[in-house]
């Protein structure tokens, strides 16, 4: 095992690091920009390193920086956490390079799933399903773009090869509208991602959005974690997460769930990952991986009753996985809001300093946050400031001990999204559940439209 590690983030996440460090009696070194001096997973690390202004350029995308850190504290490994260089397989290459152990995938796994359509291709080699679109990059020649498209039938979605976060996605429903969107994605493509390939698919009208956990180690033994559903989403981003996903057969999840390891094993993944993939009409269609530690792995955790970190570093470090398939159980239900510093009708951030900060607390409930009272929010990151928790023996149980953690949390001196959090809780359709991505959108546009009617 490790004797130190750095971690390469900031915020939750970090603390989050840092916690499973400590209770693995690894020592742990933390790097932060000027404007994260004060952060409280600072104030707790056994060492820190200053490696640069606010702007994320600077200091938590600085490369050199952050390996030198690595380099004067004498790290072992470095975690990513997720964002930032989580899933840059030049740095990963790097990080190896010199000398130092990556808690993630090889570098060229993270590439090969970074590519989309090196992802389908390696996803359909091991019998994942993947949504019906074109094969490989699309052409140049119009005539050739518009005869793939009829053949995979409008509505079509335009998505960038290197694209992720909800980015470099164009919708099209006329022919008359493809060609002129396809230029268009592909400039916003090579100038957000420095490559302009795109390919097609078909654009499901009405999915949910179901992501399958797995965890693999270096001896090409991989299991999967049951599924999370991830449905309601705001802009490609995830507002709300639980786990498990209502209303699929379990018998369904398990043959998603084989086929997602089996492709561990022929990729030779090693470390965390989720499978990304759309559902509708009973079926699933793979989109993307991420090779990181998600944001949500929180709740899969609260039904699993594994440390999901932990196990980053432990397969890091060359242990094997000390489990099988037949051992993960799923037990309960979990569900997870995303709490951020920003308005929750106008959805604009909201920085500043936190004049007084209450966490809720009672059974079933977690909260992942590196905030305190007296701490100020710097506007220079995304907004996230924590991870709300309600884990109950069901769904209806998760759901009221959510709203009542919702409504005991108070953050007072910037606005958060709490309001909205418990609107939702309420909400008849989210209380049913099994909600398409576009839910939470539509609702929020016919709340407005009533709002102006006024």
């Amino acid at each position: 095992m490790f004797e130190k590690i750095l971690i390469a983030n900031r915020g939750e996440i970090a603390l989050r690091i840092q916690r499973a460090c400590r209770e693995l009696g690894i020592k742990t070194v933390v790097v932060h920009s000027t404007a994260d001096t004060e952060a409280k997973y600072v104030k707790l690390s056994d060492e820190s390193v200053c490696i640069g202004p606010p702007q994320a350029s600077s200091s938590y995308l600085n490369i050199p920086a952050i390996i030198s850190a690595a380099e004067v504290t004498d790290s072992e490994a470095i975690h990513p956490g997720y964002g930032f260089l989580s899933e840059n397989a030049d740095f990963a290459e790097r990080v190896e390079k010199s000398g130092f152990v990556f808690i993630g995938p090889h570098p060229e796994t993270i590439r090969l799933m970074g590519d989309k359509i090196s992802a389908r291709d390696a996803m359909k080699a091991a019998g994942v399903p993947c949504v019906p679109g074109s094969e490989g990059a699309l052409p140049e020649d119009p005539k050739e773009i518009v005869k793939i498209a009829r053949g995979i039938g409008y509505p079509v979605i335009i998505k960038a090869a290197g694209g992720g976060g909800g980015r470099g996605m164009r919708v099209v429903h006329t022919e008359a509208a493809l060609i002129n969107a396809v230029h268009t994605t592909r400039a916003e493509a090579d100038a957000a991602f420095g490559n302009p390939v795109v390919y097609l698919e078909k654009y499901l009208e009405n999915p949910r959005h179901i992501e399958i956990q797995i965890l693999a180690d270096s001896y090409r033994n991989a299991v999967y974690l049951g599924e999370r559903d991830c449905s309601m989403q705001r802009r490609h981003q995830k507002v709300i997460e639980e786990a498990p996903a209502t209303a699929i057969s379990p018998r369904l999840i398990t043959r998603v769930g084989e086929r997602c390891a089996e492709a561990c094993r022929k990729i030779n993944y090693r470390g965390a990952g989720t499978f990304e993939f759309l559902f509708e009409n009973g079926e699933f269609y793979f989109i993307e991986m991420n090779t990181r530690v998600q944001v949500e792995h929180t709740v899969t955790e609260q039904v699993t009753g594994i440390d999901i970190v932990q196990a980053q570093i432990r397969i890091a470090a060359g242990e094997k996985l000390w489990f099988r398939q037949r051992d993960v159980a799923l037990k309960g239900h979990a569900i997870e809001c995303r709490i951020n510093a920003e308005d929750p009708f106008k959805f604009t951030p909201s920085p500043g300093k936190i004049v007084s900060y209450h966490p809720p607390g009672g059974p079933g409930i977690r909260v992942d946050t590196h905030i305190y009272q007296g701490y100020t929010i710097p506007s220079d990151y995304d907004s996230m400031i924590g991870k709300l928790i309600a884990f109950g023996d069901n769904r209806d149980q998760a759901i009221r001990r959510m709203r009542i953690a919702l409504s005991e949390m108070a953050v007072e001196g910037i606005k958060t999204n709490i309001p909205l959090h418990l609107e939702l809780m309420h909400d008849a359709r989210f209380i049913e559940g099994g909600t398409s991505i576009h839910y939470l959108e539509q609702k929020l546009a016919a709340r407005d439209k009533a709002s102006k009617g006024k």
